[in-house]
């Protein structure tokens, strides 16, 4: 994994009205990096991507990708430039089959839609998809859904791809079978920046985690490292909750066999 940032993002906030979404938040993803972003529901992470790749104009700060202020910069540009994301809530083409999904990516570089086709195919074969790729989209699990998204944004080239909650709605065999996927993705080269709840996933895929609360980073570093810092577990949890979670592990310590009298 390059050192070099191939994603910077320096003092970036966006407001809505009264609602501040995101404060002042600064990172860098490393080029060659599988990366996560976590953070409770309303933390401002989809925010944040949007900002990222130009879905939002923010109200302050600068982003820079390979070196390039594209700050406010329109999406369609930034997928020229290898900056592509996906999003939570996924909405294919129904009517269309799963290749002409994925065909609708490649079709960034590609005009000629003969070669867009073919290139789906390698394309659904990286994500599993290659025994469906002459099925309707409407008649695809959530689960297929999911890696139709994520092969759409892999048809456009993408040297940076944003996931968001690529694993949201599936099942645990659904999870155990996708991680591997997004492995494979970030093995082949692209650098990929994850938002996600399943910690399980964040704990096995991320090498870095950055935690997002109130629209604030809050903690950074690895999975382990970040998931047991006390502010993420009270961004999580609550204070309240948190607190009792200490007592009783306290409690718990202080009545064992081994501990001290």
């Amino acid at each position: 994994m390059s050192t070099t940032p191939l994603l910077k993002i320096d003092g970036i906030s966006k407001s809505f009205g009264g609602l501040r979404a995101v404060h002042n938040v600064s990172l860098s993803v490393p080029s060659g990096s599988l990366t996560a972003l976590i953070g409770p529901n309303g933390a401002g992470k989809t925010t944040l991507f949007a900002l990222m790749s130009g879905f939002i104009r923010p109200d302050a700060g600068q982003v820079l990708f390979a070196g390039q202020d594209i700050t406010g910069q329109a999406p369609d540009r930034n997928a020229l430039l290898g900056l592509t994301r996906t999003f939570q809530i996924v909405q294919p083409f129904a009517a269309q089959t799963v290749r002409e999904n994925i065909a609708v990516g490649a079709h960034l570089h590609l005009p000629k839609r003969a070669a867009a086709l073919h290139y789906a195919d390698g394309i659904a074969r990286q994500v599993g998809l290659e025994a469906q790729l002459d099925k309707l989209a409407s008649d695809l699990t959530v689960a297929g859904r999911k890696r139709v998204e994520m092969a759409r944004a892999l048809a456009t080239r993408p040297r940076l791809l944003l996931l968001d909650e690529v694993l949201a709605g599936l099942n645990p065999q659904e999870i155990a079978e996708m991680i591997p996927v997004v492995q494979g993705v970030a093995n082949s080269g692209v650098t990929v920046l994850m938002i996600e709840h399943v910690m399980q996933a964040v704990m096995s895929l991320a090498q870095h985690v950055w935690v997002l609360a109130q629209g604030q980073l809050i903690a950074e570093g690895n999975p382990q490292a970040v998931t047991s810092n006390p502010a993420v577990v009270e961004a999580y949890l609550g204070h309240g909750t948190a607190e009792r979670l200490r007592k009783a592990a306290a409690q718990a310590a202080a009545a064992s066999p081994g501990a001290p009298a």
